[in-house]
C-alpha cells in the first residue's frame, strides 16, 4: 500500500508552506499579543481553504500542520476544524456560508472541569476565538446544540500561556435559542476530528521547535566550533527529531482513518494526539536548552512557538489523559 502524498496534498502542503511563510511572520504572531485584529489580514488569505472543513481529514490535517509551523492566530482552527464538522453532522443550513469562508463560528463545550464532553453547565470553558467569530455551537448533554450568535453570549477571556489562541469563558445562562439533538455516534466522529486536528497543529509546532533548535546550533559558535559539532547536541537533537516523526506518523494514520470511518479511528485519534503531546514537549524543552538563555528571553521568537505548544498540550487532553483513555478502549476488546 502506497502511503505517500498524492500530488494534490503535495501542491496543498507546499502551498500553505508559501503561503503562511509570507502572511504568516513572527512578528504578526508577536504583534497579536497587543492587537488582536493584526490576524484579519491572515484569514483574509486562510478564508479560501475553509472548504477543507467539509473534506477529507488528511488534507485538513496537512494544511492545519502548517498553521502549526507558523502559530498562526485567528479563527481559521476553530472555524474550520471545530465549526464546520459539527455544521455538517447536524446537516445545517449555516455550513455552506462556513466552507465559502463567508461565516466564522467556534465551540462552545467544555464544562468548569475543562473536558471536551457534553454537560448542562451554563458556562463553557476554553472557548476558543469567542470574541472574533459569527456563531458559537454551544453543546449540551445529549448531545444536543444550540447554534447562538456570538454577540448574543456573556464573554470572559481566560489568560493563559499561549497568545496566540486565546479562549473563552462562554456563560450561556440567559440565551435562548432552538435546540438541535445531536446522534451521539455522529459526535463522537466531530470530537476525533476536532482532536486530530489539534494533533496535527501540534506536529508543525514541534517541527518549528526543532527547525529553530537546529539552526541555532549550526550558528552559536563556542569554543570556536559551532555548538551542533557537540555529541551531545546531535543526541538531543536526533532524538526530538525521531518524537517529531513519530507523532507525524500517527497523525497521518489517525487521519486516514476517520477518512475511512475505519473501527480503529478513536484509538488512531487517542495515539496521535499522545505522540503530538508527547513531541511537542520534548522540543519544547529541547529548543530552549539547545538556545540557552537567550531561548528564554521575551526579544527571542523561539516563546512564540513553545507557548502554542504548550497550551495545545493541556487543551483536548493531555498526552497521559489520552494514553488512559486508548487504554480503556483496548481493555474493552
Amino acid at each position: 500500500m502506497d502511503f505517500s502524498l498524492s500530488d494534490d496534498q503535495v501542491l496543498l502542503r507546499d502551498t500553505a508552506r508559501t503561503m503562511l511563510a509570507k502572511e504568516c511572520p513572527a512578528s504578526l504572531v508577536r504583534a497579536h499579543v497587543d492587537d488582536v485584529t493584526v490576524a484579519d489580514a491572515l484569514w483574509s488569505k486562510l478564508s479560501d481553504f475553509t472548504a477543507l472543513g467539509d473534506g477529507p481529514a488528511s488534507d485538513l490535517f496537512l494544511f492545519v500542520e502548517e498553521t502549526g509551523y507558523v502559530a498562526a492566530p485567528g479563527v481559521f482552527f476553530p472555524t474550520v476544524a471545530m465549526f464546520a464538522p459539527l455544521l455538517q453532522a447536524l446537516d445545517h443550513e449555516l455550513l455552506p456560508s462556513v466552507l465559502a469562508g463567508e461565516a466564522t463560528g467556534t465551540v462552545a463545550l467544555a464544562g468548569a472541569d475543562g473536558h471536551f464532553v457534553p454537560n448542562d453547565e451554563p458556562v463553557k470553558t476554553f472557548v476558543p476565538e469567542a470574541d472574533r467569530v459569527d456563531w458559537v455551537a454551544v453543546v449540551d448533554t445529549g448531545p444536543k446544540v444550540r447554534i447562538i450568535p456570538a454577540g448574543d453570549v456573556a464573554l470572559r477571556q481566560t489568560r493563559l500561556v499561549d497568545f496566540s489562541r486565546r479562549h473563552f469563558e462562554v456563560d450561556t445562562a440567559n440565551v435562548k435559542s432552538d435546540t438541535l439533538a445531536l446522534d451521539p455516534a455522529a459526535f463522537d466522529d466531530v470530537v476525533a476530528h476536532t482532536t486530530g486536528a489539534l494533533a496535527a497543529e501540534m506536529v508543525g509546532t514541534s517541527r518549528r521547535l526543532l527547525d529553530m533548535a537546529i539552526a541555532y546550533a549550526k550558528e552559536r559558535i563556542q569554543f570556536d566550533v559551532p555548538i551542533g559539532s557537540f555529541q551531545a547536541i546531535q543526541h538531543r537533537l536526533a532524538e526530538c527529531s525521531l518524537a517529531v516523526e513519530r507523532s507525524i506518523a500517527a497523525v497521518q494514520y489517525a487521519g486516514m482513518t476517520l477518512d475511512a470511518s475505519d473501527a480503529e479511528r478513536f484509538r488512531a485519534v487517542h495515539v496521535a494526539k499522545a505522540a503530538a503531546g508527547t513531541a511537542a514537549m520534548r522540543a519544547t524543552k529541547d529548543a530552549a536548552q539547545v538556545h540557552g538563555g537567550i531561548g528564554y528571553t521575551w526579544e527571542h521568537d523561539l516563546h512564540l512557538y513553545f507557548r502554542r505548544a504548550l497550551a495545545s498540550e493541556y487543551w483536548l487532553g493531555t498526552a497521559r489523559w489520552h494514553h488512559d483513555r486508548l487504554a480503556e478502549l483496548l481493555f474493552e476488546r
